[in-house]
């Protein structure tokens, strides 16, 4: 399938699938999207509602790595114990020319970050920082089995109208399962559907002010 990389509106890069007219973060801005669904109303918001000091992070949709590199670079003052699964991972050359490092504050440090992350070995934990580890695992989100594992989900898979079959109750009642008691899961998707599935299998669900470029996303703890 091709991808082109593509510039978004606040000058970060992303990958553009034309056969789905799909991108891999939202073309109003890659980095401010990450931002503010998965950094400031999930990874923030689960810090200090449950005033964690150590958090196990799932990121469902491994992708670029851009998810992981803000995680490291904001999540600083906690310990993280990351998982991406990947089902189809980016290409070196690819993430060459996405450059994110140039749109953060410290080029060097983010760089180092970011090339460490893609460099490690798949399927091995492996330390990135003195606080933050990552593994990436290859596989399809319906091979996810985990239990009370997670503290913190980030969703961020292809939308609901090209992979309709990643935002069901099967796979939202694997999410419920793999993460702990007062576990928080965080998406850029607002439609009824997905937030009925959600409800569905358990998750308390809350709609919140999303992105720029986008109105509503969800938040859903597993009380």
């Amino acid at each position: 399938m091709e991808r082109k990389i593509i510039k978004t509106g606040d000058g970060s890069a992303t990958i553009h699938i034309p056969e789905w007219n799909e991108q891999y973060h939202s073309k109003h801005g890659a980095l401010q999207e990450a931002m503010h669904v998965f950094i400031k109303m999930g990874l923030d918001f689960t810090i200090a509602e449950f005033n964690k000091s150590e958090l196990s992070i799932l990121e469902i949709g491994f992708g670029t790595g851009l998810n992981a590199l803000l995680t490291a670079f904001y999540g600083s003052t906690v310990k993280i114990d990351y998982t991406g699964v990947e089902a189809y991972p980016v290409k070196p050359e690819e993430l060459e020319v996405l450059d994110y490092a140039s749109v953060l504050p410290d080029f060097d440090t983010a760089e180092a970050v970011f090339n460490k992350m893609h460099q490690i070995d798949w399927e091995k934990s492996a330390a990135i920082t003195s606080n933050f580890s990552l593994k990436k695992q290859e596989k399809t989100f319906q091979e996810i089995e985990d239990q009370d594992t997670f503290d913190l989900i980030y969703f961020d898979a292809f939308g609901a109208r090209v992979q309709p079959e990643l935002w069901t109750e099967d796979i939202f009642l694997k999410m419920y399962n793999s993460l702990k008691i007062n576990g928080v899961l965080v998406t850029y998707a607002a439609k009824g559907s997905v937030r009925r599935a959600m409800q569905t299998v358990g998750f308390t669900v809350e709609r919140l002010p999303g992105p720029p470029g986008k109105r509503e996303m969800l938040r859903a703890v597993k009380k």
